[in-house]
Parts: structure tokens; sequence; C-alpha cells
């Protein structure tokens, strides 16, 4: 059983290693969406993982129209400050792909409105200067409700 994290075009090494870690703890499959912010070799971006990453389920995506190729009957959720769900509203299940965007951007526009039903948000506050979270703390909330949900499979 797993859960798959997509990080779509992801551009801060120590969000991307600290999502690889908690990847790497919970046996969670990572999907990093190129073009990368990042060599995957960048010092940072290891230390942020530690040790960690030979036991990351990594699997890398040339596009975000490659990645949709190849995964595009999977059940997946668009994690967006405009999603119309939030994501303690949903029923995970055992595959399921959770997609995150830059961190500067978040997911492209045209792509959230074409999978509108599938996004989910995390409730925060109103304060328009307030923008989103940090992304390795929104993909660890909605992971572990995820994980959660599913009775933590695989995990003591």
């Amino acid at each position: 059983m797993a859960i798959h994290i997509v990080l779509v075009e992801p551009e801060i090494p120590p969000n991307t290693g600290n999502i690889a870690r908690s990847c790497a703890a919970t046996e969670t499959v990572l999907h990093l969406v190129k073009p990368l912010g990042f060599s995957i070799d960048d010092r940072s971006l290891k230390r942020a993982g530690l040790d960690y990453w030979p036991y990351v389920k990594l699997q890398i995506h040339e596009s975000l129209d490659d990645f949709m190729d190849e995964y595009r009957d999977r059940r997946m959720f668009l994690a967006t400050t405009k999603g119309k769900h939030i994501y303690t509203d949903i029923q995970f299940k055992d595959e399921d792909m959770i997609l995150f965007g830059r961190e500067t951007a978040g997911l492209p526009e045209p792509f959230i409105e074409e999978h509108r039903e599938s996004a989910v948000r995390i409730p925060m506050s109103e304060d328009t200067r307030l923008r989103s979270l940090n992304l390795a703390n929104s993909v660890n909330i909605i992971l572990f409700e995820a994980l959660r949900q599913m009775g933590f499979p695989g995990l003591k």
C-alpha cells in the first residue's frame, strides 16, 4: 500500500529534501515533475534529506504532460489554495496521488480548472498577505491525514 506525493516543478531544495525524508519514513512514493529548480545532486537537497535518499521511492517525470500520460487513470487530488474541498473531506485510498505545485506559483491555473472537482485545500486565515503554508508542511499535513485514514499501513 502506498500514497504517491507528486511535486510539480519544485523550486526550493530544502523543501524537496524534507518531503523526501517524510516519504522515505512513510514508504510513500515521491514523484518529481520537471523542470526542477535545482539538481537532485544539490548539496542542500541531500542535507535536508540526510541519509534518507537511498530509501526514497523516487520517480522523475520530464513534464506534467508526461506524468499525466502515464497516470491519467489514477485517482488524483490537487493540493491548492484554490481547492473546492477541504483535505479532510476526502476519503483517501491506497495508490492515491496528491499533487503539489511550485512554491512560488502553485499548480498551473488551467490544470486546476481542468481538475476542479479533485482540488483540495488546507484551511487557513483569510488574510491575503498569507499566501500559503510552506510546501513541506503542506505535504506532511495531507500525507499524514491520508495515512491516518488508511490505518498507517506498514508503519509502526
